[in-house]
């Protein structure tokens, strides 16, 4: 039996990174093997691109250049971290993929929505998540979790958090249109109240979805 692919998405600070990790536990907990990953990243080579995309200032590449090495990334990550877990029966629980690219790099960078929809169609084939959890937050409670994030760690993958408040609220506005887009696979959690609060509603979101 293959298993299951879950991601998260959301803007910056809305808690992705936490949730990812809770939901794989609760998973486990339940006898479900489960992966927890992330993008850009999630295998080797991706994880060296990464460095790439979220590291250096606003202006290292044009919104083609990095939609391509988002998809450079994504490649490597379906093909050596998640098709083998989910043929294996494992559950994959990803912190972001293609909807961040149409976020990011579209509605926040400019680049056209059939420029992306056609780099995706070449590079995964119509492959994509069996249930999308949009994590909801207001931009400026996001980003003061995020930059405080950055302060703890250092500051080094802070380049997108250096775009200005109206690229973030583009990206909130640009989650919540593909929720409605697709909403047979997405639905929208509410992530400004506490950390446990947010996982209640994403494990009910994923039992329901699941039969869990």
């Amino acid at each position: 039996m293959t298993g299951r692919f879950i991601t998260l998405e959301g803007g910056e600070g809305t808690g992705k990174s936490t949730q990812v990790k809770r939901l794989a536990a609760v998973l486990e907990a339940k006898g479900i093997e489960a992966l927890a990953t992330r993008e850009p990243g999630g295998s080797i080579g991706a994880e060296q691109i990464r460095k790439l995309m979220v590291e250096g200032e606003t202006g290292r590449w044009n919104p083609i250049t990095e939609t391509l090495l988002a998809y450079a990334a994504r490649a490597d990550h379906v093909a050596r971290t998640i098709g083998p877990a989910l043929a294996a029966g494992t559950w994959v629980i990803s912190d972001r993929f293609s909807d961040s690219t149409f976020a990011y790099q579209g509605a926040g960078r400019g680049l056209a929505r059939e420029t992306i929809r056609r780099i995706d169609s070449a590079v995964l084939d119509d492959f994509a998540p069996d249930l999308t959890l949009i994590l909801d937050l207001d931009v400026k409670t996001g980003l003061q979790r995020a930059l405080a994030r950055l302060k703890a760690d250092g500051g080094a993958e802070g380049r997108f958090e250096k775009f200005g408040p109206g690229f973030h609220e583009s990206l909130r506005q640009a989650f919540l249109d593909i929720a409605r887009r697709f909403p047979e696979r997405c639905r929208v959690i509410d992530a400004s109240g506490s950390e446990d609060q947010v996982a209640e509603a994403i494990f009910a979101a994923v039992g329901r979805r699941f039969d869990l």
